[in-house]
């Protein structure tokens, strides 16, 4: 086996030794047939919210012990496939094998990533708010480009997409759209892409062909069940009912049921308009309110955390995280992690892992230094 070849195989069968561990491997084995004797309860289901809890730990054990078994069995796959094209010569069969290597490398690297996503809301669901900036048609364009690109992420990822709000631009385009990705790990991944994106192109919109600057905000918050408690009062509240109006009617009704709360001392504005009875849309308000406010409260923890750090990175509107150029070149950059790829209509179809990951690991990286730190301290 060659030299680097050997060096993926040691690195692997290393971030393998770690995603054992932090699975708890044992424990997590006896967890999960805990949790399925517990499934098999007739009775399980009379109590739906415990019900619930039960099966999204059982599917996230599931999930975590099939992952790392798979892992490893393609590992002994690609080493067995080596042994037998070495011993017969077969250049082509190693060469296969070690390409499966070096895919196996980055996905186990993945995983170990995913692995380290256990802050407080992580694992859960999240809304996804994406508004246009000032610019009115070539900025809404762009709004409407980045809710393709976030959903085309999400379906590849194996994440459902709901609807919940939409206002349609004037000419085309969106004003502002609110979606809710769900599936495991969802605010984990997406957390980091809140703050403002730019584009630079020449405009659709411009008969002169000139080249524009727009720009539009992200807003990722997570949805909190019954069991987080966050307190709101009714005299914060100011709702407002108006008639729901999407791009051509492909998400949304037409009828006066959609509602828009305003949460008066933080100025934080929630609106719903995904279904046709206003009392529906308003309990759909209340929670995506209630998880603003909570995501509201992570982020200032996590901010007076990082308070001491020099170059301190914000999230919002006032702080500019991506910058996506379409002409005179193509390069989508991260200003945070400083990571680029030239293919930038690829990213905008969905390809935005690399982004993601590096996010993550900027903070996995951030919190190591905060936490070796306070050990030296």
């Amino acid at each position: 086996m060659r030299a680097e070849t050997q060096a993926a195989v040691d690195d692997i069968r290393e971030s393998l030794t770690l995603l054992r561990r932090h699975l708890d491997w044992d424990n997590a084995l006896k967890r999960l047939e805990e949790l399925n004797a517990l499934s098999e309860d007739p009775e399980l289901w009379n109590d739906a919210e415990a019900a619930q809890k039960l099966m999204r730990e059982r599917s996230a054990l599931e999930s975590g012990i099939g992952g790392y078994r798979k892992l490893e069995q393609e590992l002994e796959d690609s080493l067995t496939l080596i042994d037998l094209g070495e011993a017969e010569g077969d250049e082509d069969s190693v060469r296969e094998a070690e390409a499966s290597l070096a895919a196996l490398k980055a996905e186990v690297e993945k995983r170990q990533l995913e692995s380290m996503l256990s802050g407080e809301a992580d694992a859960n669901d999240c809304y996804l708010e994406i508004n246009a900036g000032a610019g009115g048609t070539e900025a809404q364009d762009w709004a409407e480009i980045l809710v393709r690109m976030y959903t085309r992420w999400a379906e590849a990822h194996g994440y459902k997409v709901e609807w919940l709000e939409e206002s349609a631009g004037e000419e085309a385009g969106l004003k502002s759209a609110t979606l809710v990705v769900k599936g495991h790990n969802a605010y984990g991944w997406l957390k980091a892409e809140a703050g403002v994106h730019r584009l630079v192109r020449i405009s659709p919109f411009d008969s002169q062909a000139r080249r524009h600057t727009s720009f539009a905000s992200v807003w990722v918050y997570p949805v909190v069940d019954e069991t987080i408690e966050v307190d709101v009062q009714d005299k914060d509240l100011r709702v407002d009912t108006y008639r729901a109006s999407g791009a051509g009617g492909q998400h949304v009704n037409k009828t006066d049921s959609a509602i828009r709360i305003t949460h008066l001392p933080t100025n934080i504005v929630v609106q719903c308009q995904s279904e046709r009875s206003q009392h529906k849309n308003r309990a759909t308000a209340m929670n995506m309110l209630k998880a603003r406010l909570y995501e509201h409260e992570l982020r200032k923890r996590e901010e007076a955390a990082a308070a001491e750090e020099e170059n301190k990175t914000d999230i919002g509107w006032g702080h500019q995280i991506r910058s996506y150029v379409l002409q005179p070149y193509q390069m989508v950059k991260d200003l945070r992690t400083g990571v680029e790829k030239g293919n930038a209509e690829g990213v905008l179809d969905g390809d935005i892992d690399p982004f993601l990951e590096a996010s993550l690991a900027s903070r996995l990286d951030r919190g190591s230094q905060r936490t070796d730190a306070r050990d030296a301290g």
